[in-house]
């Protein structure tokens, strides 16, 4: 909000206007003030309200309304002296009202789409028929050489704690707590490592196992399947997804229902978007 603001007045206005508002039929169409012949509504100062940075939102709402009428009277102050309306500002409101009038339609779009049917559409699409996919615990230890991996390899099976030995030798930033990967599944290692434990059973050490990073030596911990996720677990994703198919539905049947044109390949060097000053002709 602006800081430029004579607060008694409009501390004044508020109060009589706020007053009068209880006594009639408050709408958004209310005139809260007007500036130069140039009404204020209380539509336009709820909107405004609505697009004040977060801080602000938690003010009183007496201070709230002084503010934010302060605001719309300063800045129809501002724009009635403006003669001659500049293009950018015209083409600017092209934008902001071609981006709010698709908001309608994206807002329409997916509180119709986000229905509990399709939600478990969704659900039982992703999860109904998928294969159990196992987990894996599993234990490492990373060196830089072949010849420390058998070294390492060589001490646990002689009957060294696999853990002591990690904490000992390995590089890798899961040594100091032994090793321990904890719970992960198909795709979150690299290819090497995970072919190698995918072939292990639980307990079973291997090694050299070679990756980008070095040397390791693998110790199967546990295994597990896991289990499809609970609906409202997954339901903000599944969701989002909905809506965004919703979305992309549409726009694939209104770009195939419309005429549209674009640039031929090269009609525009693309640096001309960085030019301001054709706004300024």
């Amino acid at each position: 909000m602006t800081k430029y603001t004579t607060y008694l007045g409009s501390a004044a206005l508020a109060l009589l206007m706020a007053t009068t508002a209880v006594a009639q039929d408050t709408t958004a169409d209310t005139v809260v003030a007007t500036v130069g012949g140039v009404d204020i509504t209380l539509g336009e100062m709820i909107i405004t309200r609505a697009q004040l940075p977060q801080q602000y939102q938690s003010l009183p709402p007496d201070v709230l309304f002084t503010g934010v009428l302060d605001q719309l009277i300063q800045q129809q102050l501002l724009a009635s002296a403006v003669e001659d309306v500049p293009e950018r500002v015209e083409m600017s409101l092209k934008n902001e009202r071609r981006s709010l009038l698709a908001g309608e339609t994206i807002n329409d779009l997916t509180i119709a789409a986000t229905t509990d049917e399709a939600i478990q559409a969704a659900y039982e699409a992703r999860y109904a028929n998928a294969e159990a996919e196992t987990e894996y615990n599993a234990s490492h230890l990373l060196v830089e050489t072949e010849e420390e991996a058998i070294a390492a390899k060589e001490r646990i099976d002689g009957g060294e704690d696999f853990a002591e030995v990690a904490k000992e030798v390995s590089t890798g930033p899961s040594g100091p707590n032994g090793g321990n990967l904890g719970w992960f599944g198909a795709g979150q290692m690299v290819t090497e490592f995970e072919g190698a434990v995918m072939e292990m059973e639980v307990g079973d050490v291997v090694g050299p196992v070679e990756t980008q990073f070095g040397f390791h030596v693998i110790l199967l911990n546990e295994t597990r399947v896991k289990e499809a996720p609970e609906l409202e677990q997954v339901r903000a994703q599944l969701q989002g997804e909905v809506q965004e198919a919703a979305i992309q539905e549409k726009l694939a049947e209104l770009t195939a229902e419309t005429e549209i044109t674009r640039p031929e390949e090269g009609a525009f060097d693309p640096e001309v978007l960085m030019n301001l000053d054709l706004l300024e002709r």
